[in-house]
């Protein structure tokens, strides 16, 4: 969070264009990541983080904290983009197209060649892990581990409560040792 955040807010809610630069500076790339998880796509998903901001901008004079941070308010924005892609497209996301970004960025943090082949076979198996979860857990493990959301913050963001959120957090956890113990066996 932005140290003078609100006062940034505010500003650009009377249009400062300035203050709402400095906003969009600040939170692009955890919406441009948060969105290219989903689509697996680079150009639909700086399509879409574009769309996401345009219209944080048009909907800016109404928006409200209600106790919960204006990152929040952008992920809810960028979740109900991103569903309206998917009505809009009829496509879904291609767990090897996103396995294979994933495996590249790995990659290219590493130079040894066995800790390569040792990241992209557990990235493989996360991944296939993930893919068990239901879309609402898979969600909140996105939320809170990628994104860094408290729980609360998710629970605004997907518009379910702080202990739903709470327990779907813990079942997508306990799934996902279950499954990952059975891949090492």
């Amino acid at each position: 969070m932005l140290e003078d955040e609100q006062e940034l807010i505010q500003a650009a809610q009377h249009g400062d264009d300035q203050a709402f630069g400095r906003l969009y500076d600040h939170y692009i790339k955890a919406i441009y990541r948060f969105i290219a998880v989903k689509v697996g796509s680079k150009e639909q998903a700086e399509d879409l983080t574009h769309e996401v901001f345009l219209r944080a901008w048009q909907k800016l004079p109404s928006f409200k904290s209600r106790g919960f941070p204006f990152s929040s308010w952008l992920y809810r924005i960028a979740r109900n983009r991103v569903i309206d892609h998917y009505r809009t497209q009829k496509s879904h996301l291609n767990v090897d197209d996103l396995v294979g970004q994933m495996e590249e960025e790995f990659l290219k943090v590493s130079s040894d060649q066995r800790q390569q082949l040792d990241l992209k076979l557990d990235l493989e198996k996360v991944m296939s892990a993930l893919e068990q979860l239901t879309p609402d857990q898979r969600e909140v493990m996105e939320l809170r581990f990628i994104e860094d959301l408290s729980p609360k913050e998710i629970a605004e963001v997907i518009g379910k409560r702080e202990g739903t959120v709470r327990i779907l957090q813990h079942r997508a956890t306990k799934k996902l040792q279950e499954l990952l113990a059975e891949d090492d066996e």
